[in-house]
C-alpha cells in the first residue's frame, strides 16, 4: 500500500509540474512573439504625411468617378428598360 500511495503523489506532482511548465512555456513564447513584433514594427516603412494626402486624394477621385459612371449606367438601362416595356405594352 504504501507503493501506491507513493505513485499517486508522484503522479499529482509531475502533473503540476506540467501545468507549471505549460504556464511558463506560454509567457516565454508570449515574450519571443512580442519581442519580434517589436523588431517587424521597427523594420516597417511608415508614409508621409504628403504620401498619405495622395493616396486619399487618388481613393476619392477614384470613387467619385465610379460612382458617376455606374449612376450614369443606371439610367442609360432604366430608360432603355421603360422604352422596351412601352413599346410591348407592360406595366
Amino acid at each position: 500500500m504504501k507503493g501506491a500511495g507513493q505513485s499517486v503523489k508522484t503522479a499529482r506532482l509531475e502533473h503540476t509540474r506540467d501545468a507549471s511548465s505549460q504556464v511558463t512555456g506560454w509567457i516565454n513564447r508570449s515574450r519571443v512573439f512580442l519581442a519580434q513584433v517589436k523588431n517587424e514594427m521597427e523594420r516597417v516603412t511608415w508614409p508621409t504625411r504628403k504620401e498619405v494626402y495622395a493616396t486619399t486624394l487618388v481613393v476619392l477621385l477614384t470613387s467619385a468617378f465610379f460612382g458617376l459612371y455606374l449612376s450614369a449606367i443606371d439610367v442609360v438601362l432604366v430608360r432603355i428598360a421603360r422604352f422596351l416595356f412601352d413599346m410591348f405594352g407592360a406595366q
